[in-house]
């Protein structure tokens, strides 16, 4: 019969303990190890000192170690409990499949109360350094033995599970087979920041030089030499438009058009306001607005629309300017100097796209954590690269619209900017703006302020989706 050799994270004496009694009682286990940054005694468990639980240095000496065909890594939770014959599952899927990785869904335990939290199946795109895989990952032993990764002292096991897809399949099994205590109650508004966050830049660095390699391997990487743009003479209607798409937001629609046209600009610009039926009084708002000539009110035909279906209503409509300009409903420019600004790149770097950068405030416009967002892990020679392994590029957007045109939207509510942002860094080159032009305003309304679990894994798995699509096109070109 095979075997499970295991690998927990210390997590304290008691914790640590309670593991590993549940361990020792299952058949499938070989030998147990604890990784400590210090020697520690545990009877019936080989300590091993590990500076760091993502390391490569760590990686090399659990594959030292391990000798049964199969490995268990128990990293994640501060106690983690084993599901009825939880290891029986893994081991059986692993040695039915041959596969090279092997993870399940889980509960949470939330003082007391259980709540399931299912993962997400693991695609050729699922390219982020923080996807979930639970509290337990089981890989064949000999890919984690002729593993040689980069010596990394952060993203060594973000490398090895590259190195793994590329070895073999990575496969979910859909049943809870463990629990372990929440660690992090923030809400999916809060957590989705947490790479911007200063000690975090070095582990960012080393997660992009993994994801490259990786690109590398499978003939995805992109070489940098990206396609400037000759900005012809096509005949638009002004040079500019802003474009909001909205439904529903009568309490905030009122300053983002406010913020439009109090731009100050050297250019004729006009702001699309396309309004997916709404019914809370935001299009009688929206009515009254359109008196003004730089407003134009679109009201789609269609009723099958979501946010980037809105937006090809407006960069194909007859008055959409020569570059087309993302505003949220929500949001606001953060003075009238923003679509100046952007323009001006346009014809500084004959780029398709404009990205810039914003600052996180409250309903109030008071700056709130994590502050400005300014993505700066991007580079010119490497950022459509990294671009895969990220889960957004900033705001504001901004389009070249010819392109735009060319690339169109997908007809979602989520992930439409981030996919036609793949697909034009593909193969031009993207302006940056790293002075905050744009305040994204936090509120109980926002879409994205508080996602249950469902909702996050439904988002996750449509952005790996659309990396799955965009890997496959690097590959051909």
């Amino acid at each position: 019969m095979d075997k499970i050799d295991c690998f927990i994270a210390y997590h304290g004496q008691e914790e640590t303990a309670n593991l590993m009694g549940q361990l020792k009682q299952q058949e499938e286990v070989g030998n147990i190890f604890i990784l400590c940054n210090s020697q520690t005694h545990f009877t019936g468990a080989t300590c091993l000192v590990a500076d760091g639980l993502y390391s490569t240095k760590t990686l090399k000496t659990i594959a030292s170690n391990t000798t049964a065909n199969y490995t268990l890594f128990l990293f994640q939770g501060k106690r983690v409990t084993l599901g009825q014959f939880a290891l029986h599952k893994l081991l059986q899927v692993a040695r039915n499949t041959k596969t090279s990785m092997v993870y399940a869904d889980y509960y949470e335990d939330t003082n007391g109360l259980l709540q399931p939290h299912p993962t997400i199946d693991y695609q050729q795109g699922s390219l982020r350094d923080d996807f979930d895989f639970g509290p337990a990952l089981l890989f064949r032993t000999s890919v984690l033995k002729t593993f040689k990764g980069h010596d990394f002292d952060y993203a060594g096991l973000y490398a090895l599970r590259l190195w793994a897809s590329r070895q073999g399949e990575v496969i979910r099994i859909p049943e809870f087979l463990f629990t372990c205590q929440e660690v992090d109650k923030r809400q999916s508004g809060e957590k989705q920041f947490d790479y911007v966050k200063a000690e975090g830049r070095k582990i960012q660095v080393e997660m992009e030089q993994a994801c490259t390699h990786h690109l590398k391997e499978i003939g995805a990487f992109l070489k940098p030499g990206f396609r400037k743009v000759a900005f012809d003479n096509h005949n638009f209607p002004v040079e500019a438009s802003v474009l909001i798409p909205v439904k529903n937001r009568v309490n905030t629609i009122q300053d983002a058009v406010g913020s439009v046209l109090k731009q100050q600009t050297t250019f004729p610009f006009n702001l699309l306001v396309v309004d997916n039926h709404s019914t809370d009084g935001t299009t009688e708002l929206l009515k009254e607005y359109a008196q003004q000539k730089k407003l134009i009110h679109i009201v789609p035909e269609r009723k099958d629309l979501g946010i980037g279906g809105c937006w090809n209503e407006g960069i194909f409509h007859p008055a959409c300017g020569k570059f087309v300009v993302q505003l949220d409903s929500d949001d606001l420019y953060a003075d009238e100097t923003t679509l100046q600004a952007i323009v001006d790149t346009f014809y500084a770097e004959d780029c398709a796209m404009v990205i810039g950068s914003y600052q996180i405030t409250n309903f109030d416009l008071e700056e709130i954590p994590p502050g400005v967002i300014t993505h700066a892990e991007w580079t010119p020679e490497n950022g459509a690269n990294n671009a895969l392994r990220i889960n957004g590029l900033g705001a504001p957007r901004a389009f070249y619209t010819p392109i735009i045109r060319e690339v169109k939207f997908p007809n979602v509510s989520y992930g439409e900017d981030y996919a036609v942002a793949l697909t034009i860094t593909r193969k031009y080159t993207i302006g940056r703006i790293y002075k905050p032009i744009y305040l994204c305003r936090r509120w109980e309304g926002n879409t994205d302020a508080a996602l249950d679990i469902e909702k996050q894994n439904k988002h996750n798995w449509y952005k790996d989706h659309i990396r799955t699509i965009e890997l496959h096109s690097r590959m051909r070109s």
